[in-house]
């Protein structure tokens, strides 16, 4: 009985936190940023980097979405064209690339404030910000087709390290968007919760989404692929949005804050 007594505070404080955050609406927000900015960006940082970190970043994608999908091969042939599509980028489409993409780095920022009740910040305090998130990003996106492989020694190990590798990265982001309001402490269950969330939902997705994508593409051309992609997008943002909005409730929470050595009171 005493459990049930504990569990039923938390749940309704869980559930009112996702009301509070509109799960489905960042989510899609989040997804719909991804797919207008993600591959133009990926596809400027390719113009000026080396054949060799082109397929660095082909072998990160494929452990992300699954080994064979026809978005993946049409990347491939993408980075593949003798450099044409490449070159004509220019310094100029780079920066827009990049600077467009700070939009999806905005809407995040959003999901780390409401889910810890905070107000926006100044633009002077958090755009460097955005820019420096989606730099780290992208350098850790090329290397989570190292990870996977754990640097040659197998997914056995290569999926713990992408754990962490996860985690890192999530408990970083909250500090960064928050702009340094919340203790590193009390970012930890978030970025857990989400770093763990993440790379589960790459694992499942690495069953599914090959299938999924090719089912699509035959039977609705590539207008499938685009739907299919969406949806993905929208499921792995979803994961994100879930994890930080509910480990803000787990930070509060007097077991957790025990475990963690957190002060009572505000976790700020």
């Amino acid at each position: 009985m005493a459990i049930t007594g504990h569990a039923r505070p938390l749940a309704g404080q869980i559930v009112r936190q996702l009301v509070h955050v509109n799960v489905l609406d960042l989510a899609t927000r989040l997804a719909a940023q991804a797919f207008l900015t993600a591959l133009p960006m990926l596809i400027a940082v390719s113009s000026v980097c080396p054949r060799a970190v082109r397929q660095e970043l082909l072998r990160s994608l494929r452990s992300l979405a699954g080994s064979e999908s026809p978005v993946l091969a049409q990347v491939r042939e993408v980075y593949g064209n003798n450099g044409q599509t490449l070159s004509s980028w220019g310094a100029v489409g780079v920066l827009v690339a990049l600077l467009s993409a700070t939009a999806f780095t905005r809407v995040l920022q959003r999901v780390c404030e409401l889910s810890w009740h905070l107000p926006h910040s100044g633009v002077r305090i958090v755009a460097w910000r955005w820019a420096l998130w989606l730099v780290v990003w992208i350098a850790a996106l090329l290397y989570q087709g190292l990870l996977h492989r754990a640097f040659g020694a197998g997914p056995a190990l290569g999926v713990p390290l992408q754990l962490l590798g996860a985690v890192v990265m999530w408990w970083w982001t909250q500090h960064l968007l928050l702009a340094g309001r919340v203790s590193w402490m009390s970012l930890l269950p978030g970025a857990l919760l989400t770093g763990t969330g993440v790379v589960a939902f790459s694992l499942f997705s690495g069953l599914w989404l090959p299938r999924v994508l090719t089912r699509s593409v035959e039977r609705y051309g590539p207008l499938g692929s685009v739907f299919t992609l969406l949806s993905w997008l929208i499921l792995f943002c979803a994961t994100v949005v879930l994890g930080i909005a509910v480990g803000q409730v787990l930070a509060h929470t007097g077991a957790v804050r025990r475990r963690l050595r957190l002060p009572d009171g505000p976790s700020r």
